[in-house]
């Protein structure tokens, strides 16, 4: 008996998690891979000297450049679209990979956000310029970096280092279109666009636990 219901389970696992991932907004079960082998980060300073890695991690990476104040509502965007949506989430974090030499106006910056909340999966790494450009170079996207080394598109990286996005496979969908990276400075893009790819990233990597352990069951039962 329990055999049969495992196996029932099996059969309809896929119906299921189909239906609960096409309620994405365009669709779709998996995001594209746009640059695979992304470089793991510099090992720059951390507020709390601790080392953070790209690996094992779904990672919001970000380069506020020098002027932090020019991207501080880009900041306030990411924060309120994106961390307080998947803060939850233990493999989830938000880097921004910053000049060294910045530090003092982060400071006051993080100031702000943990006033509006949890704010321990914000990173802030602080590095060289030339490690900042070399990181950047590993994305492989069409923008280039700003010469304050800052931009307003933020990224998605997954647990096995590679860059995700949007290649508009599908014509005539603007929902569809091309993306290495988002805006950070336009809350609808983050709102409209990017909480929706973060939610099938995260999505793909539950469902693949959970495949994992419901085969883990099977094999027990057998």
């Amino acid at each position: 008996m329990k055999k049969k219901i495992v196996l029932l389970g099996l059969l309809a696992l896929p119906l299921v998690l189909y239906i609960y991932f096409s309620m994405a907004k365009h669709n779709s079960l998996f995001l594209p891979v746009i640059t695979k082998n992304v470089n793991e980060l510099p090992q720059g300073k951390t507020f709390t000297d601790s080392v953070v890695k790209l690996k094992d991690k779904i990672t919001i990476v970000g380069f506020l450049g020098n002027d932090v104040i020019k991207r501080k509502e880009s900041i306030f965007n990411i924060d309120q679209k994106l961390n307080a949506k998947y803060r939850a989430f233990k493999d989830f974090q938000i880097v921004m990979l910053m000049p060294d030499g910045t530090q003092e106006d982060v400071k006051k910056v993080e100031q702000s956000l943990k006033v509006m909340g949890d704010i321990s999966n914000w990173k802030f790494v602080f590095t060289s310029p030339e490690e900042i450009n070399k990181f950047y170079a590993s994305l492989k996207v069409k923008e280039p970096l700003d010469k304050d080394l800052g931009t307003f598109n933020i990224f998605i990286v997954d647990k096995t280092l590679n860059l995700r996005g949007r290649k508009g496979e599908v014509k005539n969908r603007k929902d569809n279109a091309y993306k290495d990276g988002y805006n950070s400075f336009s809350a609808a893009d983050l709102h409209n666009d990017m909480t929706d790819d973060v939610k099938i990233v995260l999505r793909e990597y539950r469902l693949a636990l959970r495949r994992n352990n419901t085969e883990k069951g099977a094999k027990r039962e057998i």
